[in-house]
């Protein structure tokens, strides 16, 4: 299984008031692990935030109807599943 975890800290300067510090893909049997891995490292009350995702997921592609695989973080507009991508 492809895990990709973001690392996010607390930064007043930032206008969302937080900034990625990390973000890393692994490959990985376990979830668990990794998450225990990752919370002990970067530990909440020092503001940090984990997000843990799939690295790639399924979608379908608008033209024709096949099933695809595409990272999680892939731009609207760049994704065959979507109409801006063949409108172009």
């Amino acid at each position: 299984m492809d895990i990709t975890v973001e690392v996010y800290k607390r930064d007043a300067r930032m206008k969302s008031g937080e900034r990625m510090v990390k973000k890393t893909d692994h490959s990985v049997t376990e979830l668990s692990m990794l998450e225990h891995t990752y919370k002990t490292t970067y530990l909440a009350r020092d503001g940090f935030r984990l997000e843990f995702h799939e690295t790639y997921v399924t979608k379908q592609n608008l033209m024709g109807g096949q099933e695809f695989k595409e990272r999680y973080d892939t731009p609207h507009y760049c994704s065959p599943a979507s109409e801006s991508y063949w409108s172009m």
